[in-house]
């Protein structure tokens, strides 16, 4: 099961990304557009975040977005809804990656599957 806590990193420009993301975790820019908000290129920045966090910044987003979602559907969001606001692209999308990182579907995660299925 996937640790559900996302370390922060310390360098600014790395920070100043986090933060950006933080604020709005469905923002779906590529990293070589939101890189010009830290003034500092894509290589640097992935770099920055495996030294700082111990993961790569796209691992780091996956995460940022199923605490997100989660944090959604625990509210009693739909699916859908949690996917989209999210960052997802599809809900099919979303159930694929959190299906990989937790082994289960969101539905029999937060037990609202329906019972025989």
């Amino acid at each position: 099961m996937v640790p559900l806590q996302l370390p922060n990193p310390s360098d600014p420009r790395a920070l100043r990304i986090a933060e950006l993301l933080l604020a709005d975790p469905s923002d779906r820019r590529p990293l070589t557009q939101i890189c010009k908000v830290a003034g500092a290129g894509k290589r640097t920045v992935e770099r920055l975040f495996q030294e700082d966090v111990g993961m790569t910044f796209g691992k780091w987003r996956q995460q940022l977005r199923l605490m997100q979602a989660m944090r959604l559907l625990a509210e009693g969001a739909k699916v859908t809804h949690a996917a989209l606001e999210s960052g997802y692209s599809t809900p099919s999308a979303f159930i694929s990656m959190f299906r990989k990182s937790l082994g289960t579907t969101p539905a029999r995660f937060f037990g609202t599957a329906p019972h025989g299925k």
